[in-house]
């Protein structure tokens, strides 16, 4: 095993770092190669012989020793019992060193290398003959018995460029005390360039204490295994973005309707911002309906978004919510959308309101709106009978009643936004893959037209570009073994799909972290196990439209369903 272990790393010198009892610096004065536990380096400065002294770079070659530095007051340094003051005087343990012991040169401070093995019980002496090259050993530094320890592995030493690197963190602390922070410095999942790579840790524990860092080295080379594309389509986790510069080169593939249950969508977002207290939008309606409201509080004063549900049977009515999402309060106009998609999917049903003859309660109430906070709701509900459903925005203090909404004013849209009733609010969309990649476009108004609608209040026809809160059910067959991307087209997009693979399925948030901005670094939504694949997805509020969905060959799956060369283990 031991010889096997040696012949994978290239030779007997591991490339995984080994924390030596000492530190050895064999190094020759005015040349710039030194030799650390063995191996070369480099120095940025090099020693330098002056007055029959050979002078260290005293900050480099500490960090060469791992010896801590300390900055005292007036900007002295000090290492083990040495001082070294900004006008060049040195001290040992208190006692004052001849001129020369330490210089000021192009602005580095140097210590004789004499006075440095003192203040640190090292020892020096001459690797050669004439006297100009020197080793230094030194015991490493003992540190803070109370700090942390970071430590981590990878699963190899050497590797081929775009193979994946499997990283075992095994950090700790001497007492037990939990670790609540970890810093990597260098890490990447793969490494695409060839070349020599030296990752490293610190972590910290709940007392506020930081370990010293720790770092492994290892070597790219030879034939590339992936590219960051190919790499991605293997190995990225949902809702991570990645890079693809020929997304906007794939082909369209037709999604074509087919028949299914739908129901309408009533859409408030006029006036988006209203400065006083009105009704917002009203229509009746009986039977499933969805409702989205999107609104800010710009009434100068705490508000909140309501909607009323007004029994106009002369017999009771049950109103049941079947599905519920928001985003309330919040001032950041990107998260409206997609939390409410999170939470939209996540809902399992709500509460049913019985309404007698000509009562009305509120079946949505956001919560308190500061000044120019917003909400963004999505409701499904369904009505034994005919109710009106009225969006009101109101100042604290004012109730949700049908007196109040009926003494207030109809409010008017802005002009730039849209309000309205808009049938047909799911779109059953059937998809053969057959070439891929392929990309399947959505929200453009052209390959996917916008919905079409009626503003009720005022009668005229609408359209909602962007189809915000039109549910796409999309049944994708010829799915299994593909992956899955989402697109940005129009700019920033944040949301969430559902997605139905065979047995499983799974709500996944577009990005995991951040924006999607860019068409050329999509989202991945999911790798397909099954041959058909079912995506239930819904335009975010707040997020630009057009998306693409794109669909790419994932990779050839082994004997054991597992894609070849695959490394599944991530501890």
């Amino acid at each position: 095993m031991l010889s096997a272990l040696l012949s994978a790393a290239g030779g007997p010198t591991l490339a995984a770092t080994v924390t030596a009892g000492s530190v050895q610096l064999t190094f020759t004065v005015d040349a710039p190669d030194l030799n650390v536990n063995g191996d070369a380096a480099r120095w940025q400065a090099p020693p330098r012989l002056i007055g029959g002294r050979a002078l260290l770079p005293l900050r480099e070659t500490a960090a060469l020793l791992g010896r801590p530095v300390q900055v005292g007051g007036a900007g002295q340094l000090g290492v083990g019992r040495v001082a070294v003051a900004p006008d060049g005087s040195a001290s040992l343990a208190g006692v004052p060193q001849p001129a020369g012991t330490a210089l000021i040169l192009d602005g580095v401070p140097y210590l004789s290398a004499r006075t440095l093995a003192d203040a640190l019980d090292a020892n020096l002496s001459a690797a050669d003959d004439t006297g100009r090259t020197l080793t230094l050993t030194a015991l490493r530094d003992g540190g803070n018995p109370l700090a942390p320890q970071a430590r981590f592995s990878t699963d190899k030493v050497v590797y081929a460029p775009g193979e994946r690197v499997v990283y075992t963190e095994y950090a700790y602390d001497p007492d037990g005390a939990d670790i609540t922070s970890r810093k990597w410095a260098g890490r990447q999942d793969a490494f695409f360039q060839p070349g020599t790579y030296t990752v490293g840790l610190s972590v910290t524990n709940n007392r506020g204490l930081s370990s010293k860092p720790f770092a492994r080295t290892i070597t790219v080379q030879g034939a590339p295994l992936d590219s960051p594309l190919t790499y991605a389509l293997k190995y990225a986790a949902p809702g991570d973005r990645f890079p693809d510069a020929q997304v906007l080169n794939y082909p369209s593939v037709a999604a074509v309707p087919v028949a299914g249950t739908s129901f309408p969508l009533i859409f408030s977002d006029s006036p988006e911002v209203p400065t006083q207290s009105g009704v917002l939008y009203q229509d009746t309606v009986s039977g499933p309906v969805r409702l989205l409201g999107y609104h800010l509080n710009g009434l100068g004063k705490p508000a909140r978004l309501y909607v009323l549900a007004r029994n106009i049977e002369d017999r009771a009515v049950e109103v049941r919510t079947l599905r519920q999402g928001e985003t309330a309060p919040t001032r950041i106009e990107g998260l409206l959308g997609q939390v409410t998609l999170l939470d939209y999917f996540a809902s399992t049903g709500g509460p049913t309101l019985t309404l007698a003859p000509g009562q009305a309660a509120a079946v949505y109430a956001s919560p308190t709106l500061g000044v120019g906070s917003g909400a963004n709701m999505m409701q499904d509900l369904t009505a034994s009978g005919r109710v009106e459903l009225t969006f009101l925005m109101l100042e604290d203090g004012l109730p949700p009643s049908a007196q109040v909404s009926q003494q207030l004013p109809y409010l008017q849209p802005d002009g730039k936004h849209v309000r309205g009733t808009f049938p047909g609010a799911v779109r059953h969309l059937r998809v053969n893959l057959t070439t891929l990649p392929a990309r399947i476009v959505i929200g453009d108004g052209q390959l996917d037209p916008a919905i079409d609608g009626t503003d009720k209040l005022t009668g005229q026809p609408v359209r909602l570009s962007g189809n915000y809160g039109v549910l796409y059910d999309l049944e994708v067959n010829g799915a299994a073994g593909t992956a899955v991307a989402l697109s940005p087209r129009g700019g920033l997009y944040r949301g969430a799909m559902n997605v139905q693979d065979g047995p499983l399925s799974q709500t996944i948030k577009l990005p995991r972290n951040g924006n999607a901005i860019k068409p050329q670094e999509p989202v991945l939504l999911w790798r397909a196990g099954s041959d058909r694949l079912n995506i239930d997805f819904i335009p975010a509020s707040g997020s630009n439209l057009p998306i693409s969905l794109v669909f790419y060959r994932a990779g050839k799956a082994g004997a054991s369903g597992v894609m070849d060369g695959l490394k599944t283990y991530q501890p």
